[in-house]
């Protein structure tokens, strides 16, 4: 059988993990556990097939985590291979553009399409690959056997047996706790998100039940703002009579939650999880990567800190977590989008302090990398190199820094930092004006063709 080819759907938020989980920094590329879940469905693609068989559905905000994270794992995708959504319109207009995508380059193919932040067992490989005998006539969905009756997924009812799976009987909404009880007894399976499907079927229905969908993206790229915000459930699965779902043998899980997370990491035996001084404290969830945390005479909290926010929740409540964040959002705090580290295409920086007119930052740029051409209105800089040799662009002229050197970007100046050489270079930057987020910039060039 020839390999399959992959889309990786990476362009989530996450806003019930927050503080972890940001607009800059979303959960699936969060490394609480080694490597990050996108870095776990990339290499999950790669046992499918080649490096060159993958598509990246993300947008605009995450396409240099998703280049930077590939990286990371020793792999480079070609420009073509990263499709960037100018705005998110739900599953079915990014799965369309992936497989119009790969029907051009490869022809008719089967195409795995995983959402970029679940946990999957390994096995689940060979389950995939199984299944492939059924996409050329059905649309295949990939189901989970429920382990409890959760009320946060969407159910599927199976029908007729098939040489793989089942066809698809109905499929059930989000369910209330008694519901989901008579669902888990039914035998129902929970919806993953996870899809094989055959260009050639998939088109065949989407010209059936979406035809404006199949036209918009015949050609290139539609005006996404025209587009209706549309869910692949919604929009064809739920509206094709050619569906079917295998039921996945693999463990599974989304880790959406921090309740989630804390029913998926190991427990002490009083029932607690992370790294923390518990004293008569049970079913805890901690964590605070570099701080010394203790907790006495309390449980069932949720307790993460990330050095610039601090959650503390009943563990039953954290699914609310995205209600603070929308509270937090209308004021106006950006704590909600960036985190410390934020990653840009030459690299990442850190914040480390700030105060109403100053800020502290630590840049790492990449070997032959540079930031843009650049000027600030509100704010002038200063630059005190740490590793590497810095080359600086000041008002015109050339200069090269080494480390324990500075240089001052005065309020106005046309600057740009960069670096030639072939180790990380590490600077300190220290930012003093009345205005200092990151929207006062006025770019003249850059590399990377941002605005």
């Amino acid at each position: 059988m020839s390999s399959l080819k992959s889309v990786i759907l990476a362009g989530g938020v996450g806003t019930r993990l927050w503080p972890l989980s940001r607009t800059y920094q979303p959960k699936q590329f969060l490394k609480i556990e080694g490597h990050s879940l996108f870095q776990e469905t990339f290499l999950r693609a790669l046992r499918l097939g080649a490096p060159c068989d993958i598509i990246i559905v993300t947008n605009e905000v995450h396409q240099y985590l998703v280049r930077n994270q590939i990286e990371e794992l020793g792999h480079f995708l070609s420009e073509s291979q990263v499709l960037r959504e100018p705005v998110g319109k739900n599953t079915l207009p990014a799965i369309t553009w992936a497989m119009s995508e790969i029907r051009k380059r490869f022809g008719d193919s089967d195409v795995a399409i995983f959402p970029s932040d679940h946990k999957l067992g390994e096995s689940a490989t060979d389950e995939i690959k199984e299944a492939a005998g059924i996409a050329s006539d059905y649309l295949v969905l990939f189901g989970i056997p429920p382990t409890h009756p959760n009320t946060g997924y969407g159910y599927i009812a199976q029908g007729t047996p098939l040489a793989s799976g089942y066809r698809v009987l109905e499929f059930k909404e989000k369910p209330d706790l008694p519901t989901a009880e008579q669902y888990l007894s039914s035998g129902y399976l929970w919806n993953s998100g996870m899809f094989l499907f055959s260009t050639k079927m998939f088109f065949l229905e989407l010209a059936r039940y979406q035809p404006e969908f199949l036209k918009a993206f015949e050609n290139n790229i539609p005006d996404y703002q025209e587009l209706p915000s549309l869910s692949i459930d919604y929009g064809l699965l739920e509206k094709s009579g050619q569906v079917a779902v295998v039921p996945l043998k693999a463990p599974w899980t989304d880790l959406g939650t921090f309740q989630a997370w804390y029913e998926y990491r190991d427990h002490d035996s009083a029932g607690n999880t992370g790294e923390a001084e518990y004293l008569d404290a049970t079913g805890n969830f901690v964590s605070a990567p570099g701080r010394k945390v203790a907790l006495i005479g309390v449980k069932d909290l949720v307790v993460v800190d990330t050095g610039d926010a601090l959650l503390v929740a009943d563990t039953v409540q954290s699914g609310r977590v995205n209600e603070m964040v929308r509270r937090l959002r209308d004021k106006g705090d950006p704590v909600v989008d960036y985190p410390l580290q934020v990653q840009r295409p030459w690299g990442s920086y850190i914040e480390l302090e700030r105060s109403q007119f100053f800020r502290i930052k630590r840049l790492t740029v990449k070997p032959a990398e540079q930031l843009s051409l650049q000027k600030h209105l509100h704010r002038s800089e200063h630059w005190i190199v740490v590793s590497g040799m810095a080359d600086v662009h000041l008002d015109g002229k050339e200069y090269q820094f080494k480390r324990g050197e500075s240089t001052y970007v005065p309020e106005g100046t046309k600057h740009r930092l960069g670096n030639s050489g072939k180790i990380p270079l590490e600077v300190i930057e220290v930012q003093i004006g009345e205005y200092l987020e990151e929207d006062d910039i006025i770019r003249f060039d850059d590399r990377y063709l941002r605005s």
